[in-house]
Protein backbone atom coordinates (compact mmCIF):
# COMPACT_ATOMS: atom_id res chain seq x y z
CA UNK A 1 0.00 0.00 0.00
CA UNK A 2 2.66 2.40 1.22
CA UNK A 3 4.60 2.25 -2.85
CA UNK A 4 1.04 2.68 -4.27
CA UNK A 5 0.78 5.53 -2.23
CA UNK A 6 4.13 6.92 -3.19
CA UNK A 7 3.94 6.29 -7.00
CA UNK A 8 0.21 8.31 -6.94
CA UNK A 9 2.37 11.16 -5.02
CA UNK A 10 5.52 11.08 -7.80
CA UNK A 11 2.92 10.41 -10.72
CA UNK A 12 0.50 13.73 -9.11
CA UNK A 13 3.82 15.96 -8.94
CA UNK A 14 4.81 14.81 -12.70
CA UNK A 15 1.43 15.84 -13.71
CA UNK A 16 1.95 19.24 -12.52
CA UNK A 17 5.62 19.84 -12.88
CA UNK A 18 4.95 22.44 -15.75
CA UNK A 19 2.40 24.13 -13.81
CA UNK A 20 5.53 25.48 -11.10
CA UNK A 21 7.08 27.13 -14.35
CA UNK A 22 6.35 30.76 -15.42
CA UNK A 23 4.71 30.15 -19.02
CA UNK A 24 3.00 33.01 -21.43
CA UNK A 25 -0.49 33.62 -21.19
CA UNK A 26 -0.79 33.09 -24.71
CA UNK A 27 0.66 30.50 -27.25
CA UNK A 28 1.19 29.99 -31.34
CA UNK A 29 -0.46 27.36 -33.29
CA UNK A 30 1.82 24.61 -34.75
CA UNK A 31 0.57 24.81 -38.12
CA UNK A 32 1.56 21.59 -38.77
CA UNK A 33 -1.39 20.34 -36.29
CA UNK A 34 -3.83 23.44 -37.65
CA UNK A 35 -6.74 23.04 -39.71
CA UNK A 36 -8.22 25.42 -41.48
CA UNK A 37 -12.14 24.80 -42.80
CA UNK A 38 -13.77 27.06 -45.06
CA UNK A 39 -17.37 27.38 -44.85
CA UNK A 40 -20.23 28.68 -46.25
CA UNK A 41 -20.41 30.30 -43.01
CA UNK A 42 -17.24 31.43 -42.13
CA UNK A 43 -13.91 30.00 -41.64
CA UNK A 44 -13.38 27.37 -38.61
CA UNK A 45 -9.82 27.00 -36.95
CA UNK A 46 -9.11 23.44 -35.52
CA UNK A 47 -6.22 22.49 -33.06
CA UNK A 48 -5.60 18.67 -34.18
CA UNK A 49 -4.13 16.17 -31.21
CA UNK A 50 -2.21 13.39 -32.56
CA UNK A 51 -1.10 12.50 -29.51
CA UNK A 52 -4.97 11.15 -28.76
CA UNK A 53 -5.53 10.00 -31.94
CA UNK A 54 -2.76 9.95 -34.24
CA UNK A 55 -4.50 7.23 -37.19
CA UNK A 56 -7.71 10.05 -37.49
CA UNK A 57 -5.37 13.30 -36.95
CA UNK A 58 -3.16 11.49 -40.32
CA UNK A 59 -6.51 10.40 -42.29
CA UNK A 60 -7.89 13.85 -41.59
CA UNK A 61 -4.70 15.42 -43.15
CA UNK A 62 -4.46 13.21 -45.99
CA UNK A 63 -8.25 14.04 -46.90
CA UNK A 64 -7.39 17.74 -46.73
CA UNK A 65 -4.31 17.64 -48.91
CA UNK A 66 -6.45 15.53 -51.59
CA UNK A 67 -9.17 18.03 -51.74
CA UNK A 68 -11.43 14.85 -50.68
CA UNK A 69 -13.02 17.86 -48.11
CA UNK A 70 -13.42 20.43 -50.43
CA UNK A 71 -17.18 21.46 -51.48
CA UNK A 72 -18.90 18.27 -49.39
CA UNK A 73 -21.81 19.29 -47.09
CA UNK A 74 -22.99 19.37 -43.87
CA UNK A 75 -25.03 16.81 -44.37
CA UNK A 76 -26.39 16.09 -40.66
CA UNK A 77 -26.50 19.12 -38.44
CA UNK A 78 -28.45 18.38 -34.73
CA UNK A 79 -28.98 21.90 -32.94
CA UNK A 80 -27.48 21.51 -29.49
CA UNK A 81 -25.46 18.52 -30.71
CA UNK A 82 -23.15 18.37 -33.97
CA UNK A 83 -22.19 19.29 -37.09
CA UNK A 84 -21.56 15.90 -39.47
CA UNK A 85 -19.75 16.16 -42.43
CA UNK A 86 -16.75 14.25 -44.71
CA UNK A 87 -18.32 11.76 -46.46
CA UNK A 88 -17.55 11.81 -49.72
CA UNK A 89 -21.46 10.83 -51.36
CA UNK A 90 -22.56 13.58 -48.43
CA UNK A 91 -25.00 11.03 -46.73
CA UNK A 92 -24.39 8.93 -43.33
CA UNK A 93 -22.02 5.57 -44.57
CA UNK A 94 -20.37 7.20 -46.78
CA UNK A 95 -16.21 6.43 -47.08
CA UNK A 96 -13.05 7.52 -48.84
CA UNK A 97 -10.91 4.92 -50.83
CA UNK A 98 -8.73 4.35 -47.83
CA UNK A 99 -9.31 1.56 -45.13
CA UNK A 100 -11.45 1.97 -41.92
CA UNK A 101 -9.58 3.02 -39.00
CA UNK A 102 -9.27 1.15 -36.08
CA UNK A 103 -10.64 2.80 -32.48
CA UNK A 104 -8.70 5.29 -30.89
CA UNK A 105 -11.09 5.79 -28.17
CA UNK A 106 -8.30 6.28 -25.06
CA UNK A 107 -4.71 7.06 -25.56
CA UNK A 108 -1.23 6.98 -23.41
CA UNK A 109 0.28 9.80 -23.03
CA UNK A 110 4.25 8.77 -22.73
CA UNK A 111 4.80 12.52 -21.65
CA UNK A 112 2.49 12.74 -18.53
CA UNK A 113 3.25 16.32 -17.58
CA UNK A 114 2.15 17.74 -21.06
CA UNK A 115 -1.54 17.13 -19.51
CA UNK A 116 -2.59 20.27 -17.52
CA UNK A 117 -4.50 18.70 -14.83
CA UNK A 118 -7.18 21.28 -13.44
CA UNK A 119 -9.83 18.59 -11.61
CA UNK A 120 -8.46 16.17 -9.48
CA UNK A 121 -10.98 13.78 -8.03
CA UNK A 122 -11.06 10.12 -6.51
CA UNK A 123 -11.74 8.63 -9.65
CA UNK A 124 -10.45 10.69 -12.11
CA UNK A 125 -8.45 13.37 -13.23
CA UNK A 126 -9.66 16.49 -15.58
CA UNK A 127 -7.67 18.47 -17.50
CA UNK A 128 -6.11 19.72 -21.04
CA UNK A 129 -3.94 18.27 -24.20
CA UNK A 130 -3.21 21.59 -25.11
CA UNK A 131 -6.54 23.12 -26.33
CA UNK A 132 -8.19 19.71 -26.19
CA UNK A 133 -10.20 18.92 -22.90
CA UNK A 134 -9.55 15.28 -21.29
CA UNK A 135 -10.53 13.36 -19.06
CA UNK A 136 -7.69 10.87 -17.10
CA UNK A 137 -7.88 7.94 -14.43
CA UNK A 138 -7.18 8.66 -10.99
CA UNK A 139 -3.26 8.90 -9.34
CA UNK A 140 -4.00 5.88 -7.12
CA UNK A 141 -5.40 3.74 -10.22
CA UNK A 142 -2.39 4.98 -12.48
CA UNK A 143 0.23 3.94 -9.66
CA UNK A 144 -1.54 0.31 -9.60
CA UNK A 145 -0.69 -0.71 -13.17
CA UNK A 146 2.73 -1.06 -14.42
CA UNK A 147 2.50 1.66 -17.41
CA UNK A 148 3.73 4.95 -16.60
CA UNK A 149 2.12 6.85 -19.22
CA UNK A 150 -1.47 8.48 -17.83
CA UNK A 151 -4.19 6.56 -19.74
CA UNK A 152 -6.76 9.49 -20.44
CA UNK A 153 -9.85 9.65 -23.62
CA UNK A 154 -10.82 12.73 -25.18
CA UNK A 155 -13.72 14.68 -23.08
CA UNK A 156 -17.01 15.15 -25.83
CA UNK A 157 -17.19 19.12 -24.98
CA UNK A 158 -18.46 22.21 -27.46
CA UNK A 159 -16.06 22.58 -29.83
CA UNK A 160 -14.36 19.14 -29.46
CA UNK A 161 -13.63 17.42 -33.29
CA UNK A 162 -14.44 13.83 -33.39
CA UNK A 163 -14.37 10.83 -35.88
CA UNK A 164 -18.13 9.83 -37.39
CA UNK A 165 -18.46 5.85 -37.66
CA UNK A 166 -20.74 3.28 -38.21
CA UNK A 167 -22.12 0.74 -35.68
CA UNK A 168 -18.81 -1.24 -35.39
CA UNK A 169 -16.30 0.78 -33.50
CA UNK A 170 -13.32 -0.22 -35.84
CA UNK A 171 -14.87 1.64 -39.03
CA UNK A 172 -14.43 5.56 -38.37
CA UNK A 173 -13.16 6.41 -42.06
CA UNK A 174 -13.51 9.95 -43.51
CA UNK A 175 -16.71 11.41 -41.55
CA UNK A 176 -15.74 14.13 -39.19
CA UNK A 177 -17.86 15.76 -36.45
CA UNK A 178 -17.85 19.13 -34.50
CA UNK A 179 -19.64 19.54 -31.34
CA UNK A 180 -21.75 22.48 -31.42
CA UNK A 181 -23.02 21.67 -27.29
CA UNK A 182 -21.00 19.32 -24.68
CA UNK A 183 -22.28 15.58 -25.20
CA UNK A 184 -19.84 13.58 -22.95
CA UNK A 185 -22.03 10.70 -23.50
CA UNK A 186 -19.65 9.92 -26.49
CA UNK A 187 -16.77 9.80 -24.55
CA UNK A 188 -15.12 6.66 -24.86
CA UNK A 189 -16.97 6.09 -28.29
CA UNK A 190 -15.83 8.24 -30.92
CA UNK A 191 -12.16 9.44 -31.67
CA UNK A 192 -11.42 13.13 -30.87
CA UNK A 193 -8.54 14.26 -32.86
CA UNK A 194 -8.82 18.16 -32.01
CA UNK A 195 -11.05 20.94 -30.74
CA UNK A 196 -12.27 24.55 -32.85
CA UNK A 197 -9.86 27.41 -31.58
CA UNK A 198 -11.71 30.16 -33.44
CA UNK A 199 -14.71 29.29 -35.14
CA UNK A 200 -17.36 27.58 -32.46
CA UNK A 201 -19.50 30.63 -34.15
CA UNK A 202 -19.67 29.58 -37.42
CA UNK A 203 -20.30 26.05 -36.20
CA UNK A 204 -23.05 26.73 -34.05
CA UNK A 205 -24.28 28.88 -37.12
CA UNK A 206 -24.97 25.52 -39.56
CA UNK A 207 -27.74 25.02 -40.90
CA UNK A 208 -29.68 22.47 -39.12
CA UNK A 209 -31.37 19.79 -40.65
CA UNK A 210 -31.43 15.50 -40.88
CA UNK A 211 -30.25 16.27 -43.96
CA UNK A 212 -31.38 19.87 -44.13
CA UNK A 213 -32.84 21.41 -46.94
CA UNK A 214 -30.73 24.03 -47.89
CA UNK A 215 -27.11 22.44 -46.45
CA UNK A 216 -24.06 24.24 -45.84
CA UNK A 217 -20.95 22.97 -46.98
CA UNK A 218 -17.16 23.12 -46.29
CA UNK A 219 -15.60 24.51 -49.06
CA UNK A 220 -11.57 24.00 -49.22
CA UNK A 221 -10.05 22.43 -45.54
CA UNK A 222 -6.06 22.89 -45.67
CA UNK A 223 -3.83 22.53 -43.15
CA UNK A 224 -2.09 25.78 -42.16
CA UNK A 225 1.45 24.56 -42.88
CA UNK A 226 -0.02 24.28 -46.43
CA UNK A 227 -1.01 27.74 -46.48
CA UNK A 228 0.85 30.63 -48.07
CA UNK A 229 2.01 32.21 -44.90
CA UNK A 230 -0.13 35.38 -45.67
CA UNK A 231 -3.27 33.27 -45.62
CA UNK A 232 -2.03 31.45 -42.20
CA UNK A 233 -4.82 32.16 -39.07
CA UNK A 234 -2.58 34.93 -37.29
CA UNK A 235 -4.00 33.25 -34.33
CA UNK A 236 -2.78 32.52 -30.28
CA UNK A 237 -4.75 30.27 -28.26
CA UNK A 238 -4.78 30.90 -24.13
CA UNK A 239 -1.97 28.98 -22.72
CA UNK A 240 -3.18 26.06 -20.42
CA UNK A 241 -0.14 26.47 -18.64
CA UNK A 242 -0.11 30.16 -17.75
CA UNK A 243 -1.48 32.60 -15.03
CA UNK A 244 -4.26 33.87 -16.79
CA UNK A 245 -5.79 30.89 -17.46
CA UNK A 246 -5.15 29.42 -14.07
CA UNK A 247 -7.05 32.83 -12.96
CA UNK A 248 -9.80 31.61 -14.78
CA UNK A 249 -9.89 27.91 -13.93
CA UNK A 250 -10.32 29.26 -10.43
CA UNK A 251 -12.46 31.91 -11.05
CA UNK A 252 -14.63 29.21 -12.17
CA UNK A 253 -14.23 27.03 -9.21
CA UNK A 254 -15.37 29.21 -7.28
CA UNK A 255 -18.72 30.18 -9.10
CA UNK A 256 -19.37 26.75 -9.85
CA UNK A 257 -18.26 24.61 -7.11
CA UNK A 258 -18.22 20.81 -6.96
CA UNK A 259 -20.54 20.82 -10.23
CA UNK A 260 -17.02 22.07 -12.56
CA UNK A 261 -16.16 20.04 -15.37
CA UNK A 262 -13.46 20.46 -17.49
CA UNK A 263 -16.30 21.62 -20.54
CA UNK A 264 -17.00 24.70 -18.37
CA UNK A 265 -13.37 26.02 -19.30
CA UNK A 266 -13.95 27.59 -22.94
CA UNK A 267 -10.12 28.06 -24.82
CA UNK A 268 -9.71 31.23 -25.94
CA UNK A 269 -7.73 32.68 -28.69
CA UNK A 270 -6.90 36.54 -30.03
Amino acid sequence: MRSIRTAALLFAAALTIGAARAEPDWRGLDPRNTLVVETSKGRIVVEMAPELAPLAVDRVKRLAREGVYDGLLFHRVIEGFVDQTGNPNNHDGGTSTYPDLPAEFTARLSEPARARVIVRRSDAVEGFLGAIPIIGVSAAEQASGGDPRLRVWGAYCAGVAGMGRQAGIDTANSEIFFMRAPARRLDHDYAVWGRVVRGLDVARAITVGEPPAAPDRMIRVRLAADLPAAERPNLEVLNERGGLFAAKVARLKRRLGPAFSVCDMAIEAR
